[in-house]
């Protein structure tokens, strides 16, 4: 497992999650991994699909997928997501993310940046009575 967030904020990121969902039918990941071949973004869409992010009822998840090592992350919404939102959805999240993660503040920035998804996910994917949980709210982590 990778030693980057405390057991704390590891829990306040999880309940960060928990509560984002609560607006949204959009499924929230965070994933840390030592290392990745190729583009970060083929490893986040690699990891996606390990995962099983693509078995959503409405292809609504996200993968917040970050490598401490390399001090690169990447976001990664599924193709439900992408045909509804507009070019450059997530260029706010990840920015916010940045911003967080220059100050060396990277649970807060996972956190900032799970609760900014799930209000713009809420616009296109609103949480509906009988909504279920469809994805874990645990951090996942790579070899």
């Amino acid at each position: 497992m990778i030693d980057f967030f405390s057991k704390d904020e590891e829990g306040r990121i999880i309940a960060t999650i928990k509560e984002a969902e609560k607006q949204t039918s959009g499924e929230i990941r965070v994933h840390l991994e030592r290392d990745y071949q190729g583009s970060i973004l083929g490893a986040a869409y690699r990891t996606f699909l390990a995962l099983g992010m693509e078995r959503t009822k409405e292809r609504n998840g996200v993968l917040i997928f970050i490598v401490p090592d390399r001090h690169d992350f990447a976001i990664y919404g599924d193709r439900g997501i992408n045909a509804k939102v507009p070019a450059h959805f997530w260029e706010d999240v990840r920015n916010l993310m940045q911003e967080h993660f220059r100050k060396g503040m990277f649970a807060e920035g996972v956190c900032r940046a799970v609760e900014l998804s799930g209000e713009k996910l809420k616009a296109y994917f609103p949480w509906e009575k009988g909504d279920k949980n469809e994805l874990a709210d645990e951090i996942s982590y790579g070899r």
